[in-house]
């Protein structure tokens, strides 16, 4: 299995979720997440909470098969780009083993 972490701009999110869900995902999570980075937005703010902060990212985490990265990873990118620098970041990771809360078991079993 791999862990998808995708950082793209909050105005995206909707459409990438479409996109995701209308293709067959269906289990996604989302949060909003600040950062900084070499690019700084015209419109960057300084966050109320966080001092070095100057860009508002949204957040889209998944854990998915492995033969299904690059389809995710190219719905995300399709639909998150603007071709301007500060799109964001695209992370894939090996997940090692996933429990389910409820049982205790290893996901599969």
């Amino acid at each position: 299995m791999k862990e998808i972490k995708a950082f793209v701009r909050p105005n995206h999110v909707n459409e990438i979720i479409e996109q995701l869900k209308d293709n067959g995902f269906e289990n996604i999570t989302i949060s909003s997440a600040e950062g900084t980075g070499k690019f700084q937005d015209e419109g960057a703010f300084v966050s109320q909470k966080f001092s070095i902060t100057d860009s508002p990212m949204a957040k889209i985490e998944m854990v998915i098969e492995k033969a299904k990265v690059n389809t995710v990873v190219s719905i995300i990118s399709e639909f998150g780009k603007t071709l301007n620098p500060g799109d964001g970041i695209i992370y894939v990771s090996n997940v090692e083993k996933a429990y389910r809360v409820k049982t205790g078991l290893e996901n599969g079993e």
